[in-house]
């Protein structure tokens, strides 16, 4: 009895003692699993600490092979193979979209330079044209009681919306030797002159495009002194200055005015839009007590106010002169359409002006007034 009691401890403390080499084996494995664990974060730190090249993004690994491909292989050398043409006749005549993340770098870019684009309502579309239907007041209805009969209702009137569109284009040009850099930041270079190109051609057809191969500005719509009942659809409403040359003796009871012809629902979300020169005047406006109608911005990123609104600049807006529009107030998000095709296309012209190779860039952008309530304009006018 004693000598298996004996026994049954030696087999307890062995069974100890392998339970203490596994815990310390296991102990191991986890050390090993945190040092590689910290070996590849150390690689990915080292990674994300390269320079920039070619895509905007730390290290070069970062890149999707699509955009390296084209990168690479199209935009720096001329390579035209495995990518995707949007021309189905001439390859080259048509030029080839751009990879998904070099577009998105262009409509950043536009967003932060565009006025307009920035306040307006942006639909992208799959083709050329894009068309919308708009009620003109809205659909009718009634009150009856629980057994009463249901009566029919008026029918809404519709308006189809179709802006106009055009090709918008911008050609910036590099040299080979600024190519062949491999520390050039080809990408973001090409995507900011784009950009700035496609946002100053952008910005003044917003504003005061014909409708002829390019979008309809919202200035160049038909205008009324008419209020929103009796306007026909599509027209803006204006207030006059008072003031055949410029603003009249009380300019801050004519914007007082015209904040209060749009309606409740749109001055949510409602901004001024006028250029730096208009600005200037309108900065130096004061209420009959000698206070500024201009309100500063006061935390850094924040817009200036006139009359608790926003301020956007805008520099295609016309001056301050005899029957021109110099101010427009409204809720432009709902008032001012674009539509733009998703894709950018590029062709690479190295031998129009050599020793430059060009990037000849283009984008199809439509724009026309949404809705014609929601934009109103100061007009100088006696």
């Amino acid at each position: 009895m004693n000598m298996e009691t004996k026994m049954e401890g030696l087999d307890a403390s062995f069974d100890i003692v392998a339970r203490q080499d596994a815990a310390d084996e296991a102990i191991k494995g986890l050390r090993r699993d945190v040092e590689e664990v910290k070996g590849r974060l150390e690689k990915v730190s080292r990674a994300a600490a390269r320079p920039m090249i070619d895509g905007g993004q730390p290290g070069t690994a970062m890149q999707s092979a699509e955009v390296k491909g084209f990168v690479n292989n199209y935009l720096r050398q001329g390579r035209e193979t495995e990518l995707k043409s949007i021309s189905g006749a001439v390859q080259s005549d048509g030029g080839y979209a751009v990879p998904r993340e070099l577009d998105a770098m262009i409509a950043r870019s536009l967003k932060e330079i565009s006025p307009i684009r920035q306040i307006a309502q942006v639909v992208q579309v799959g083709s050329a044209g894009y068309r919308k239907l708009v009620t003109g007041a809205g659909t009718s209805s009634g009150w009856v009681s629980d057994a009463a009969a249901r009566p029919e209702t008026a029918t809404p009137t519709f308006h189809e919306i179709a802006p106009p569109t055009g090709e918008l284009y911008a050609n910036p040009a590099s040299s080979q030797a600024m190519l062949d850099d491999a520390g050039f930041d080809l990408e973001a270079w090409l995507a900011d002159e784009i950009a700035t190109e496609f946002a100053r051609a952008e910005g003044a057809a917003f504003v005061n495009g014909t409708g002829v191969d390019q979008p309809l500005g919202f200035l160049m719509s038909n205008q009324s002194a008419a209020d929103d009942a009796a306007r026909t659809f599509g027209s803006l409403q204006y207030v006059g200055s008072g003031n055949a040359s410029g603003f009249d003796t009380a300019p801050e009871a004519k914007l007082i005015d015209l904040v209060h012809t749009l309606k409740a629902s749109h001055r949510q979300g409602a901004s001024w839009v006028m250029n730096s020169a208009t600005m200037a005047a309108v900065r130096k406006l004061k209420t009959s007590d000698g206070a500024f109608l201009w309100q500063p911005g006061l935390i850094e990123g924040q817009p200036d106010r006139l009359l608790g609104y926003p301020i956007i600049e805008a520099e295609d807006m016309p001056d301050v002169a005899a029957g021109t529009t110099p101010i427009a107030f409204g809720n432009f998000r709902a008032g001012y359409l674009i539509a733009e095709r998703t894709a950018t296309s590029i062709l690479r012209d190295p031998f129009s002006n050599k020793p430059f190779v060009h990037f000849y860039a283009t984008k199809r952008i439509g724009g026309q007034v949404l809705d014609s309530d929601a934009i109103k304009l100061l007009k100088i006018e006696a």
